[in-house]
């Protein structure tokens, strides 16, 4: 793209006048980012349809979340173009980062939204022909704030400063049709650029809307409720990221939602490809696509049905989808790998159905094993069918695909080990480095050269530089700067000053239980009483930073946020304790806070329970901005220590082999009882020391911890003297030289977790695209 300083002006002015009748220095935040967006995209226009109607094989990308955030810095960087817009804005008065107060597409809740994004990036940046295909919610996944320190969920109306990135495709509408009704899938394309290297890929995200615009008939006949029903009913399949489940009727939206996605994807690709005079026969050969854990993989059935309504027999079609899909399992969870209430998918999707009870009896025919099924007992598993129809199938990390292959897809593995293939995660260091990052960006590009914007492994070259003095120094400073830029937006936006010279303790993730948030809360509390009695001494004050959204429905997640925000008020009111500890739960968590996070962090806390994270990014993020890493050996943390060392880490709990040999004997009560610190701690649940309001969710918390049938599952207890002791150690080395070194250790063999060395494996191994 040209970029011409009185053009880019002369354009600017002229949308904003025409649009709001004001000049740059007039305009509000909301009018320069439209207009400044749209100059921009009209410099990619020819650009981007070339690459639209390409006739090369491409990758369709389908995911139930991209959580992009903000794309103008995204798109001004890979454009060449973030310093002279910067610049140009500068001289008028206005400050780039005022985009700021723009709000995040959160058009996904944590690392599987995060990591399409990184995808689309480096596959663009690659010359990788990679389109991603998902939802455009209207209210994102929720914008959350706290009410009493419990969760509350309002609807997130990103939509409100516009979208001038996303290209509204009537011309492209696709109508879905479900048994009961029909709606019409309205495509908004959105380009994604590749670093400085003239490629476009496209996000194409569906939006759901009635089939008529507006009933006449309903309305002249004054049939309001009937015309406010229909279009609620249209409308609410892409209002929100996953809806509340725990209702048949929030399933049934999900299972709506997930079959209205793929569908209008592959009806758009088939149409593209008769457009084009290609055989469907020959799909394989032109579209392969990858299906982003198991919400897409209605993708299947649907294809199977596609090409049957073209004429193709159901041997053939099944044959087409074996060449054409592959699955990526993000998780071992049971709750996440989803199944389908027979009934339900007969109710909304018979055809669907029907062509699943096909698949089913060619499993049987073709592997005659009662362990390997697509339906059981009247319900359809996803993964399975995935596995049984894909290509290939991949986990994320090399410990996570062990997992599989040993133990969750077992069976699977055994007659299809040549499907299994490993593709560790990664990210994309032009986001989450050159972007939010850019004075120790520049610090390293100075001395090494900029070939690790794309390459990089070449960050390893910095090593000769870890003990150089002014290189040290520069780190240093930079995090301070980084810390304290972090510390004022915190103040800003949760009223909470925080020292700069604090350790920054850091976890930023999805809230669930084998994230283990709550044994991070326990570690808090037992270093706050510890201090109070005088047990524990010499202590670095510490700044103990969370963020995380629990799904609405997550009845224990939400009373783990509670608690936390209990504990936060109790010692951010202690006088006693200010110049030591402040808890902070950063309200609304997203990706532009992710940007000021994962360049301020001391320490970046990993610790799930061994064998439940497959791999994590945010892990990746903080190690590729020089933070250690205190967790388990689970997910990528395995992979990071071997590039950076265990012993520049600080690595904690049992492992894979001692959590499974712990399960049926591990008593969380003998640990409560036989450690009294832990027991105070633990108490504080049930004890008074905290108010719940009546609700009785921290006694919760405790009985899951030490009744039923399976107490404790994630092991917090058993963990959680492992992770008090590796806590204090690190607490000891930080701001120490040897601290410093381990950090710049972790920085320079980053290499390995970017999201360009995964995009080119996944081009080469499982999709067969140049």
């Amino acid at each position: 793209m040209v970029f011409c300083k009185e053009e880019f002006f002369s354009n600017l002015e002229y949308l904003l006048k025409t649009d709001y009748g004001v000049s740059c220095r007039e305009a509000s935040v909301k009018q320069l980012y439209n207009a400044l967006s749209r100059v921009v995209m009209s410099g990619l226009c020819d650009q981007w349809k070339g690459a639209v109607k390409s006739k090369e094989k491409r990758v369709g990308y389908f995911s139930a979340e991209f959580l992009v955030g903000r794309a103008v810095y995204s798109n001004l960087l890979n454009l060449g173009l973030i310093n002279e817009v910067k610049a140009l804005l500068e001289e008028k008065g206005i400050d780039i980062n005022a985009f700021e107060e723009v709000e995040d597409a959160a058009l996904g809740n944590g690392g599987l939204g995060r990591l399409a994004a990184c995808y689309l990036e480096s596959a663009a940046t690659h010359d990788i022909p990679l389109d991603g295909y998902g939802l455009r919610y209207r209210y994102g996944l929720f914008k959350q704030t706290f009410t009493d320190g419990f969760q509350t969920e309002e609807g997130d109306d990103w939509l409100k400063w516009g979208d001038p990135w996303g290209i509204e495709r009537t011309d492209e509408a696709e109508q879905i049709d479900f048994a009961d009704f029909s709606v019409l899938a309205v495509p908004f394309d959105t380009p994604v650029i590749g670093y400085k290297n003239g490629v476009v890929n496209t996000l194409r995200l569906w939006e759901s809307r009635p089939l008529k615009c507006f009933d006449f008939g309903a309305f002249d006949s004054m049939q309001g409720e009937k015309i406010a029903k229909d279009t609620f009913k249209a409308e609410q399949i892409t209002d929100v990221l996953y809806p509340n489940d725990n209702t048949e009727e929030g399933k049934l939206l999900r299972l709506r939602q997930q079959y209205f996605m793929v569908s209008a994807s592959l009806k758009s690709i088939i149409k593209d490809m008769k457009r084009n005079g290609v055989s469907l026969e020959k799909l394989p050969t032109r579209r392969v696509f990858q299906l982003n854990d198991t919400h897409p993989v209605l993708a299947i059935p649907e294809l199977i049905r596609l090409l049957m309504a073209e004429g193709i027999k159901f041997a053939k079609a099944f044959d087409i989808c074996r060449r054409a899909f592959n699955f990526t399992n993000h998780t071992i969870l049971g709750e996440a790998l989803e199944r389908w209430q027979g009934k339900m998918v007969r109710a909304i999707l018979p055809e669907i159905w029907e062509i699943c009870k096909k698949i089913q009896k060619k499993a049987e025919k073709e592997l005659g094993d009662d362990n390997l099924f697509i339906i059981k007992d009247d319900v359809v598993y996803m993964a399975n069918l995935a596995i049984f129809v894909g290509f290939k199938v991949n986990g994320v990390a090399e410990i996570h695909t062990s997992i599989l292959k040993e133990s969750t897809f077992k069976d699977w593995y055994g007659v299809y080990p040549e499907k299994f293939v490993n593709i560790t995660n990664g990210i994309t260091p032009r986001r989450w480095f050159l972007l939010n990052n850019p004075k120790m960006a520049k610090e390293i590009t100075d001395r090494i050269g900029d070939g690790w914007h794309t390459n990089l492994e070449e960050i390893s070259k910095i090593k000769p530089y870890i003990h150089d003095e002014g290189f040290r120094k520069a780190f240093v400073e930079i995090k301070r700067e980084n810390k304290r830029r972090l510390a004022d937006y915190i103040y800003e936006n949760e009223g909470i000053r925080i020292p700069e010279h604090f350790i920054f303790d850091i976890q930023i993730k999805r809230l669930h239980e084998y994230k283990r948030q709550l044994m991070n809360a326990f570690g808090i509390l037992y270093t706050y009483f510890g201090i109070k009695d005088g047990s524990i001494k010499d202590f670095k004050p510490t700044a103990y930073i969370f963020g995380a959204k629990s799904a609405p429905g997550y009845y224990m997640a939400k009373a783990i946020i509670k608690y936390i925000n209990e504990i936060a008020k109790l010692i951010n009111s202690d006088a006693e304790v200010a110049d030591k500890m402040k808890v902070v739960f950063v309200h609304n968590y997203n990706v532009s806070y992710a940007e000021k996070l994962v360049c301020a962090a001391d320490i970046s806390e990993q610790i799930s329970l061994a064998g439940m994270e497959a791999s994590g990014t945010g892990n990746m993020k903080f190690m590729l901005n020089g933070t250690v890493t205190l967790g388990t050996l689970d997910g990528a943390n395995v992979e990071i220590c071997q590039e950076a060392g265990i012993d520049n880490n600080y690595i904690f709990g049992a492992t894979v082999d001692e959590v499974a040999a712990l399960r049926g004997s591990y008593s969380p009560k003998a640990i409560i009882e036989g450690d009294p610190m832990i027991k105070r701690v633990v108490s504080t649940l049930i004890d008074g020391t905290f108010n719940d309001n009546g609700t009785g969710v921290l006694e919760s918390i405790y009985l899951n911890l030490t009744e039923g049938h399976s107490p404790d599952y994630f092991m917090v207890l058993n963990d959680l003297r492992s992770f008090i002791d590796k806590r204090a150690e690190l607490c000891r080395d930080f701001g120490s030289e040897e601290f410093t070194t381990k950090c710049l250790e972790n920085m320079a063999n980053a290499g390995k977790f970017t999201s360009d060395r995964s995009v080119k494996e996944y081009a080469e191994i499982i999709w067969r695209v140049k």
